[in-house]
């Protein structure tokens, strides 16, 4: 569900972009928009394509998915990611400051929050140059995969004994 707010201050953001730029607001451009926003976390851009067929009952050429997106990401309206592999858009007004958490192995991406990272950030003097947000990527190793790594590993151990028994 939208932020009243937020959306009321993305709407108006790209609304003076596209008068000072003398750019046609088109239904396109605000129907991926409210689309994006009505999305929680991360997305491809298969999945924006599907719920604007599913949700607006709107179709939408790959190539006006890219540009739109492009446009957004100019204006500081979505964040694209570049996880293990794919590649993933995430609404990021009022949303700036966050962390992933990213398997290695699985390509599983769960987003934290962490308070201290917050505040290690915003106490880091950056020399000429303005801080607006942050994005952190940690790689590892979820407990799912590492369960099935330990699972794999011990049965190869009782194979082996098995097999020296013979």
């Amino acid at each position: 569900m939208i932020n009243i707010e937020v959306w009321k201050n993305v709407l108006r953001i790209l609304d003076n972009y596209l008068e000072m730029n003398n750019h046609r607001k088109t239904p396109e451009r605000y129907t991926i928009l409210k689309a994006i926003y009505n999305i929680e976390g991360h997305f491809t851009l298969e999945e924006l394509s599907a719920k604007l067929e599913h949700d607006y009952k709107f179709r939408v050429s790959r190539a006006t998915l890219y540009n739109t997106l492009n446009l957004f990401m100019q204006l500081r309206l979505v964040i694209r990611h570049r996880f293990q592999g794919s590649t993933a858009y995430e609404a990021c007004y009022d949303n700036t400051s966050h962390c992933h958490q990213i398997c290695t192995v699985c390509g599983k991406v769960t987003e934290i929050k962490s308070t201290l990272i917050e505040q290690a950030i915003d106490a880091t003097h950056f020399k000429r140059f303005r801080k607006d947000g942050f994005t952190l990527y940690v790689y590892g190793i979820c407990s799912v995969c590492q369960g099935k790594m330990t699972r794999q590993k011990n049965q190869e151990k009782k194979k082996k004994l098995n097999d020296s028994k013979l």
